[in-house]
């Protein structure tokens, strides 16, 4: 493929707002993981929350999106100069040729949640103030982004589970590719709420402790909220050599079952290899993995397997949902930003809460953080339904 510059990015998530409080937790290994106190919840959990939105309103010309949801996306939007430097972009090529492509797997379901427990006692009607079209839709993330970032170009949201938000940097390509738009606007967004929260409690997924990534005695996910958004521009657009690139996608789908990744790994395996051919690089080119490590048995253990066949146990790698929770549908693009750090600024990013590493899964798994030159980062994000994306991230050679 042809690189793509990443030419801006912002994160917001329970570690802060903004790339700099993101490197400040990661660095002094400060996990966003709390006890369970969200709405009237009654889990024995952890959770990963922006605190902030409780009392956050999105901008009063968009009332009509506001929702936890939406919330968070604006406030992710306010950091790091991002709307700055897509006012700039907006110059260079108009705003019908920036596209918006986004992940999210509730959108603002929590919104309906809410909602249902006002139903008129006599109708059944949902209040007269809730606006489906423009909370819990899944398009109504792009729609508010578009019209909060004043884009009218190509838009819309990709709900793939745990990979949505990975998988529209390979969207993204393939619009830019065809010519339909020259940048593009890619991320994601996932909120606390009750569907998610008692969902995957039901499937025996929850841990009553913070998440372990890859520990001998994982036993489950924290759920955890948070937003990020990048944009992506040609080539061309690369001022100097160190700039970022998006140098490779891999995709697959193995559908070996509905909420189970393959135990021998097959679709990761594949959608990590085709990241390598897309980029055109080797194994050895890669130089820290970031891994999707939910702290479930079965995906700590297929996407280890995956990951040493591939690899081997010469690329160190981590997953970073002990210090953030697992953000669902803005995971992918959540831990792509963290790649995309660790190569800024030289620095490989512990698993905190991990204490022994389970001695069956042959990889470089980093439990302390660690520094040194990285050029180039692979970021894994798999989804329920064998839905698998893997991206490489980083300088060009």
């Amino acid at each position: 493929m042809q690189p793509l510059v990443i030419s801006q990015f912002t994160l917001a998530n329970s570690l802060g707002l903004g790339s700099a409080a993101t490197m400040d937790a990661l660095r002094a290994r400060r996990s966003g993981l709390i006890p369970c106190a969200f709405e009237d919840v009654d889990l024995e959990a952890y959770i990963a929350k922006v605190e902030k939105l409780d009392s956050y309103r999105v901008r009063p010309d968009l009332s009509a999106y506001d929702c936890r949801n939406n919330r968070l996306a604006q406030l992710c939007l306010e950091q790091d100069g991002f709307v700055d430097a897509i006012e700039a972009a907006k110059k260079r090529y108009g705003n019908t040729r920036i596209g918006v492509f986004l992940g999210t797997s509730t959108s603002g379901i929590l919104q309906t949640e809410l909602a249902y427990r006002h139903l008129d006692p006599q109708t059944g009607a949902l209040p007269s103030d809730f606006h489906y079209a423009e909370t819990q839709n899944s398009y109504s993330l792009a729609g508010f982004v578009t019209h909060y970032l004043g884009l009218t170009g190509p838009s819309f949201v990709v709900s793939s589970a745990c990979s949505s938000s990975a998988k529209v940097f390979a969207n993204a390509l393939r619009m830019m590719a065809a010519g339909v738009c020259d940048a593009a606007v890619v991320g994601g967004v996932d909120s606390l709420c009750l569907s998610t929260l008692y969902g995957f409690n039901s499937l025996g997924l929850v841990s009553r402790f913070p998440c372990r990534p890859y520990d001998a005695e994982r036993d489950g996910i924290s759920v955890g909220e948070g937003a990020g958004f990048v944009l992506i521009e040609r080539a061309a657009a690369a001022s100097a050599n160190n700039s970022m690139f998006l140098l490779g996608v891999g995709e697959s789908s193995d559908a070996y079952h509905m909420s189970t990744p393959h135990p021998e790994g097959l679709g990761a395996k594949l959608a990590m290899q085709r990241a390598l051919d897309s980029a055109g690089l080797q194994v050895g080119d890669i130089d820290y993995i970031n891994l999707h490590g939910t702290a479930t048995r079965s995906n700590d253990a297929s996407e280890g397997k995956a990951v040493a066949d591939v690899f081997g146990d010469k690329v160190p790698c981590s997953s970073t949902k002990g210090w953030t929770g697992h953000l669902l549908g803005a995971a992918g693009i959540t831990e792509a930003i963290i790649a995309m750090l660790a190569v800024e600024q030289g620095f490989i990013p512990g698993s905190v809460n991990t204490r022994q590493l389970d001695p069956a899964i042959a990889i470089d798994y980093r439990i302390e953080n660690g520094a040194g030159t990285i050029r180039r980062v692979l970021s894994n994000s798999f989804g329920f339904g064998g839905s698998n994306c893997s991206l490489v991230l980083g300088r060009q050679a």
